[in-house]
């Protein structure tokens, strides 16, 4: 499972300044979650989520108080690797945790996937100072 605990934070050097942060994390890795590995390789089998899934991720935010960590940042993606999961739930998942851990004035997580099956895969979920975040109640306002 991934691992938010890998995430740190440090205070904004310029909490009364709107400004925004981009960050790209062009290897991203997880695991197809329908074990479609079609062979009989026993290498392939060791694969129990099945095929490995590649990506970019894309992280724009406008900080608040705190800022992420970019060492914590990458150990929190990497721990994506072992893990069989769509690439909806990936996305937003990074953004809840992300969120959690920083309260952005605002946070945007894209997953630009590699091309599989003929069909190319790009998920974009955001998020605003005002809307609830699931995971702890805190209320955001959704982005319109």
């Amino acid at each position: 499972m991934p691992k938010p605990e890998f995430l740190e934070t440090f205070e904004n050097p310029y909490p009364d300044r709107e400004y925004s942060i981009s960050m790209e994390c062009p290897e991203f890795t997880s695991l197809c979650p329908l074990g479609g590995v079609e062979s009989d390789a026993a290498e392939l089998r060791q694969l129990a989520g099945g095929a490995p899934d590649f990506g970019t991720i894309l992280i724009d935010y406008v900080p608040d108080r705190l800022c992420l960590e970019l060492k914590s940042l990458k150990l929190y993606l990497w721990s994506f690797r072992n893990d069989g999961i769509f690439y909806e739930r990936a996305v937003n998942r990074i953004l809840d945790d992300l969120a959690a851990a920083c309260t952005p004035r605002w946070m945007e997580v894209t997953g630009d996937f590699n091309i599989r099956g003929g069909i190319k895969s790009v998920i974009t979920a955001s998020v605003e100072a005002h809307q609830a975040n699931p995971r702890t109640g805190s209320k955001r306002r959704a982005r319109s």
